[in-house]
């Protein structure tokens, strides 16, 4: 066919055909590399290096040393007594010490966790100085300055610092397994569970599945590989004196303030500094996963928000931050958390091909334009891919029924869709706030609302 003298629908023929080949080209390349991910982890689990179903270790609930548990809080009122009710229930250690950061802006917030904490000693509510939001990781600089204060007023020295957030619910086995691990490892990741919500069985059930997945196959691979681990900001634990080296290292900021996901970051500089990291999933003797619990956004402007900054902060400035460090295995991990934009944007071209795909067939209906022709190529892309797409929904369900039942398991087809959906729409979001923090604008901490928590749906269920 000679272009010169094409007409307008032979045009959008052809150039649909090409998107067609650049998309199923690199559709099929991240299809390859979850492939590799899915046969390590079976290859682990047949071979016996990995397990879920370890029993934890006898006298569970001791500690040994002091442990601080860091709850930064903006605007939390609705959630964070009942969280540090619970928490400091599930974990009634002497030797623990809950420090809640708040700011001065917010009265609601430090009334309601002084009620939830009920007169117990072990709960330290500090007011920032600053007022809110700035950004998360200031929040829990300003509660590690407040540790430092205790340890020089008490000559005591802690061992670990555990990072939680104001709407999640600890497990109660959770921080002596944590203590236990840190005597063979500086970094402790344990699995988080997203929660099933009755009124939002699709925006709220597609981190159902994304983290059944991640926290049970993916972490895992990456723990058996020894590369780092990001931190998921909750159900983490980092030796004491690793917060001094980072300190050093970030010019006397643990936490970097100006990141967007400093959880995603601490992690990965730990394993800079050389430190040894490790992701656990154990079982307790009721077949319980030792693990955060968590509601997630139910609304889709929730949720777009929530993972634009994700985006934002683990594929974009993450780039910036930290670069491209570590051996093979790092830069694997490294290159999977980042690929978060071009994702969204195949994704994008994929969904309208779909849409040009019907408006062609119409063309050709009524003899605008002549079908198009399947080069063999094209062919065999289009078949791997859709065999890919039905080994990708087969993994998914298996991990969404592994931990939440078949019910789940099986919306879990569909959510891929939502799921999809959101992660074009994070992903542009996420590009336009990358190139306003480029232009000067600062890092705020846009969080999420939280009105529901897993505690209080545990105790209906239970009074049912």
């Amino acid at each position: 066919m000679d272009p010169v003298g094409f007409t307008a629908a032979e045009w959008f023929v052809l150039i649909q055909h090409e998107l067609f080949l650049f998309t199923a080209v690199f559709f099929l390349i991240g299809a390859f590399d979850e492939i590799v991910v899915d046969v390590m982890y079976l290859w682990l689990r047949l071979t016996g290096r990995i397990s879920s179903r370890a029993a934890l270790p006898e006298g569970a609930s001791d500690l040994s040393a002091p442990v601080a548990i860091f709850i930064p809080a903006w605007c939390e009122a609705e959630v964070i007594g009942t969280t540090l009710q619970y928490a400091m229930r599930a974990w009634p250690q002497k030797n623990a010490r809950f420090y809640v950061g708040c700011y001065r802006n917010d009265a609601e917030t430090p009334l309601a966790a002084a009620i939830g904490a009920d007169g117990d000693r072990r709960a330290r509510i500090v007011i920032h100085d600053r007022d809110g939001p700035t950004s998360k990781a200031d929040c829990l600089n300003r509660l590690y300055a407040a540790l430092e204060e205790d340890e020089r007023q008490s000559g005591a020295r802690f061992r670990m610092v555990v990072l939680h957030d104001a709407e999640d619910m600890v497990d109660p086995a959770a921080l002596a397994l944590m203590d236990r691990t840190l005597d063979q490892a500086d970094f402790v990741q344990l699995p988080v569970l997203a929660l099933p919500q009755k009124g939002s069985p699709l925006i709220a059930g597609h981190y159902v599945d994304e983290f059944a997945e991640v926290h049970g196959k993916t972490m895992v691979v990456r723990d058996a590989l020894g590369a780092g681990l990001p931190g998921a900001g909750v159900g983490c634990a980092i030796d004491r004196s690793f917060l001094d080296l980072l300190a050093k290292r970030n010019g006397g900021e643990t936490f970097s303030s100006g990141s967007l996901t400093e959880d995603y970051e601490l992690g990965l500089e730990v394993a800079a500094l050389g430190g040894r990291s490790r992701f656990i999933r154990a079982r307790a003797k009721d077949g319980r996963l030792v693990a955060t619990r968590a509601y997630f956004p139910a609304h889709l402007s929730d949720a777009v928000r929530q993972k634009t900054r994700w985006v934002h902060g683990i594929a974009l400035q993450s780039w910036d931050r930290l670069g491209w460090r570590g051996g093979l295995s790092d830069l694997w991990m490294q290159m999977r958390d980042r690929r978060g934009p071009f994702a969204a944007l195949l994704l994008a071209l994929g969904y309208m091909l779909v849409v040009l795909s019907g408006v062609q067939i119409a063309l050709s209906t009524f003899g605008a334009a002549r079908p198009i022709v399947l080069t063999p190529l094209l062919e065999a892309l289009l078949l791997g891919n859709l065999l890919a797409l039905f080994w990708r929904l087969s993994m998914r369900v298996a991990f969404t029924t592994s931990e939440f039942g078949w019910r789940e398991g099986l919306l879990a087809m569909p959510r891929i869709l939502v799921s999809n959906v959101i992660a074009i729409m994070a992903g542009r979001r996420a590009i336009v706030a990358y190139v306003r923090t480029l232009a000067g604008e600062p890092v705020r901490w846009e969080k999420t609302e939280h009105r529901d928590h897993p505690v209080l749906a545990e105790s209906s269920t239970a009074s049912a």
